[in-house]
């Protein structure tokens, strides 16, 4: 199996450091917020890239942390913790945002069918490991103290800048970050911070009270499941320049060896051609799809059409085609549950083949998707549906449930003027004009009956 090493640039043979156990460390969601759908294309990357190596073989330790303290608005270490403001704004404890967003973030997980990493190892759970972690690395020479906090001095570690290729010397302080005059570099980073008295979350450490940084939990964590070192680390393109930049450096600063044999990454989702952003309007979440009429798993088929390592462009339009491809995907394999045609051994394993070689290729899953198609294409028969389902362990479409086709005019006993308006109301959410649609329900309603959109299209019935 072949996966993309971010830190060499170029696909090499997966080797575990344990026969047949591959250990993985995922970074998980900074729990302040909603998850919107671009963090979520991020987690069935991970999920994709687990179901890959039990594909092949590989018994699995995935550790996934969530960061519930540490996360600063700032790649520069500076402003408030991302965890502390929801809690003061939403007039909730900590703990309490906390645990609300984790909640919510595992649901979605699960209704995108993604399987639950062995370890989910909450931030504050191991704040201890996280002071031993920089209590070593100041004793090593690493870390030094300043009026706010404890920093990592980059000049002291040769390979800073190997995963992102960075060259510091090119960057002037305040580009990338701001200017701390107690720094040795600008680059340096928060080990640990020293907290203001009304700080809403600090522990007591030998530099006083304070909390830690974002980065320093991922390490310390890493090393309190794995020990030294590690096979796989994942997460989004955007850590590579920051987040992980940095625990390269303090973990192999402190250990004194390489700690993590393969970094891979997944790319960002666009939003119509553009970023998406909270403050752009265009952060949706899963329930947002949900409330559009779109099924999770249609989410899951979108993304599946995309290798992990390109850029998605997310529009509503490709939603649609998302969720009549699967729609169709389903219709086409029932055709095969029931069928009685018989395909030859050796087809069917050349299928099986071509399937796992492009999961053996850096988890090319459009391809393997795409093969699962041509196959449908074959007569029906029960033996395709039975592979269909084989291949499902990667594709994780739940392809098991497949039903019969259901009746698609469900408007057979309805007067014809509400058949009327609900073609009309039809017509109104397919060019997405919410407002029309809310004003044909409620016309609907006025002639005694009520409909209910959901994944599969609406019902009616009389009030």
């Amino acid at each position: 199996m072949k996966l993309y090493n971010t830190l060499s640039r170029k696909k090499e043979e997966f080797i575990p450091l344990k026969d047949k156990l591959a250990t993985m460390y995922t970074c998980g969601p900074t729990v302040y917020n909603y998850a919107h759908i671009g963090n979520m294309r991020a987690y069935i990357f991970m999920d994709l890239l687990r179901r890959g190596l039990k594909l092949n073989g590989f018994k699995l330790k995935t550790v996934m942390n969530i960061t519930d303290v540490g996360h600063l608005l700032s790649d520069a270490d500076e402003g408030e913790d991302k965890i502390a403001i929801a809690a003061k704004k939403q007039k909730k404890t900590p703990e309490q945002i906390a645990a609300y967003y984790t909640d919510v973030f595992l649901k979605d997980c699960a209704a995108l069918n993604i399987g639950k990493p062995e370890v989910i190892a909450k931030a504050t759970d191991y704040i201890k490991d996280m002071i031993d972690y920089v209590v070593d690395l100041v004793d090593k020479g690493y870390g030094y103290e300043t009026s706010d906090g404890i920093y990592f001095d980059i000049s002291k570690f040769d390979g800073y800048g190997k995963l992102s290729r960075l060259k510091l010397d090119s960057q002037q302080a305040g580009a990338r970050v701001d200017v701390n005059k107690e720094k040795r570099n600008p680059h340096d980073f928060a080990l640990w911070k020293k907290a203001e008295p009304n700080h809403i979350m600090q522990w007591q450490s030998p530099w006083g009270m304070g909390y830690p940084g974002w980065h320093i939990e991922c390490s310390a964590m890493g090393r309190k499941f794995f020990g030294k070192a590690l096979d796989i680390h994942t997460g989004g393109v955007d850590h590579i320049p920051v987040h992980h930049e940095n625990e390269i450096a303090q973990s192999e600063a402190r250990e004194g060896c390489r700690t993590v044999n393969y970094w891979m990454h997944g790319a960002f989702m666009l939003v119509d051609g553009g970023k998406m952003s909270k403050s752009l309007g265009n952060a949706y979440t899963l329930a947002d799809l949900k409330d559009k009429g779109y099924s999770p798993l249609a989410f899951r088929y979108f993304c599946l059409n995309a290798h992990y390592k390109k850029e998605l462009n997310f529009t509503f339009t490709g939603m649609d085609s998302a969720k009549v491809s699967l729609e169709r995907l389903y219709a086409r394999l029932y055709e095969h549950k029931v069928g009685t045609s018989k395909i030859e051994k050796t087809k069917l394993d050349k299928f099986k083949a071509d399937f796992s070689n492009y999961i053996k290729d850096d988890l090319n899953v459009p391809a393997a998707l795409g093969l699962l198609w041509t196959m449908l294409k074959e007569q029906p028969s029960n033996d395709i549906y039975k592979l269909a389902l084989e291949f499902d362990n990667m594709l994780g479409l739940e392809l098991k449930n497949v039903q019969p086709p259901k009746d698609e005019n469900p408007t057979d006993d309805l007067p014809n003027e509400v058949v009327q308006i609900l073609a009309a109301r039809h017509t109104a959410r397919k060019n997405k004009d919410w407002p029309e649609s809310d004003r044909l329900r409620d016309l609907i309603l006025e002639c005694g009956y009520v409909v209910k959109d959901t994944v599969d299209g609406y019902t009616v019935n009389k009030v």
